[in-house]
């Protein structure tokens, strides 16, 4: 299987004024189209080559630094897109709420521990929301790297690389942060994957 840029479920400028028309085109045209070439160029002639992406984000960590890098992050980004929508935050479907309160004692700790994951995230990285040991568990991970290669089954991730939202926000991480989990979380995409545990 090559890696292929797939399209924004949404217009360039649905997220605004959270994620502008400006922050998409570079970050999803640029960044995550040079993972996807990158990556198909990096998995020739490797014994990941044909294989389904999880299989090769999770054999690769460790081994070879090129093929891990850009199929992780095509793996993150494929759902990033996704975590986002037009007029998202809102309303958690039960079973996810349940499992936040399960894990946090709360929504707003959930939310609150997410937030901090990304702000204490040094340098390029990702917060996520992880199902590990039937709790989710509010993690961070380095450069590409994802919960999948820590045992754990990503639910929600937060790109904190500074093309997600430098031309957005500058230097205010935790301000993008905030507006994310309030405004662009795809909370029945979490629901989804969180239902294929």
């Amino acid at each position: 299987m090559t890696f292929t840029l797939p399209n924004l479920p949404y217009a360039y400028d649905a997220l605004g004024p959270y994620m502008s028309r400006e922050t998409l085109e570079y970050h999803h045209d640029k960044h995550h189209l040079a993972y996807v070439n990158n990556g198909n160029n990096a998995l020739k002639g490797t014994e990941w080559e044909g294989k389904p992406l999880e299989e090769i984000v999770k054999g690769s960590f460790g081994k070879n630094p090129a093929v891990f890098n850009n199929a992780g992050q095509h793996y993150n980004h494929i759902h990033f897109w996704k975590w986002m929508k037009p007029n998202g935050g809102g309303k958690i479907p039960g079973e996810v709420e349940k499992a936040l309160i399960d894990g946090f004692g709360s929504v707003d700790k959930a939310k609150e521990d997410l937030a901090q994951a990304g702000v204490t995230q040094f340098g390029s990285g990702w917060a996520w929301l992880t199902l590990k040991d039937g709790k989710v568990q509010a993690t961070k991970t380095a450069n590409g790297e994802n919960p999948l290669v820590h045992g754990g089954k990503p639910i929600l991730g937060i790109d904190v690389w500074e093309h997600s939202y430098y031309i957005d926000y500058r230097n205010r991480r935790p301000d993008y942060l905030k507006a994310w989990i309030d405004h662009l979380v795809n909370w029945e995409y979490v629901a989804e994957l969180f239902g294929q545990k």
